[in-house]
């Protein structure tokens, strides 16, 4: 998951911000997820990596880039245009626009995107076991091989559980990065409390 996102974030993000592009990559990641992972797995296992750890990542980095790309990229363009328009006028730069106002509101679905991910990649990893890769997979294809129905219910389970655990703390996890949210219950200032009105920074030290 982090080398996914560390691939897809930044180019969701930044085609986002300028608003071109986005689609054509958009397309073309879509194209990997509709290539089953077992395929992947199995085409990756025929290379030079063999039966590695390798094989297992390269393939689920790829099954994780179409959602956190796509996300990424829809989340900065639903960014209230006003909202922009209103930063541009006040001077900001592309950098400062993109870090101050697009990304802060595009975080609920950009975190959406890794959280969908996050748990994709979870329930996928176990077919790294059919190639003889890691992971909890082998305790569900060494039940199969032995005809052992306790030990392929007992693996499902273990790995059902684990996923919405990880379901529930990215959730978690969505909600407490989401800057927007944080705002909107931040507590009131003295000067609210008193009824006075608010002045800002520069007017103060202004004056």
């Amino acid at each position: 998951m982090l080398i996914a996102c560390a691939i897809a974030l930044p180019i969701g993000l930044w085609l986002g911000h300028l608003g071109r592009g986005g689609t054509l990559a958009i397309n073309i990641s879509n194209v990997g997820r509709a290539v089953p992972t077992f395929a992947i797995l199995a085409l990756l296992y025929m290379t030079p990596l063999g039966l590695s750890v390798w094989t297992t990542i390269i393939a689920l980095v790829l099954f994780a880039i179409p959602p956190i790309l796509t996300n990424a990229y829809v989340g900065m363009r639903e960014v209230d245009p006003d909202a922009v328009e209103a930063a541009r006028g006040m001077g900001m730069s592309g950098g400062q626009l993109l870090r101050g106002i697009e990304l802060p509101l595009a975080v609920p679905l950009v975190m959406g995107g890794v959280r969908l991910a996050t748990v994709q990649v979870l329930a996928t990893a176990t077919l790294a076991a059919v190639i003889s890769g890691p992971g909890l997979g082998r305790i569900i294809t060494s039940g199969f091989g032995r005809q052992d129905l306790a030990q392929v219910v007992g693996g499902a389970i273990i790995v059902g559980v684990l996923a919405l655990v990880v379901e529930g703390l990215m959730a978690l996890l969505q909600r407490a990065v989401d800057p927007m949210r944080r705002a909107r219950r931040a507590p009131p200032t003295r000067e609210r409390d008193r009824g006075m009105p608010v002045m800002p920074d520069e007017v103060v030290s202004g004056a």
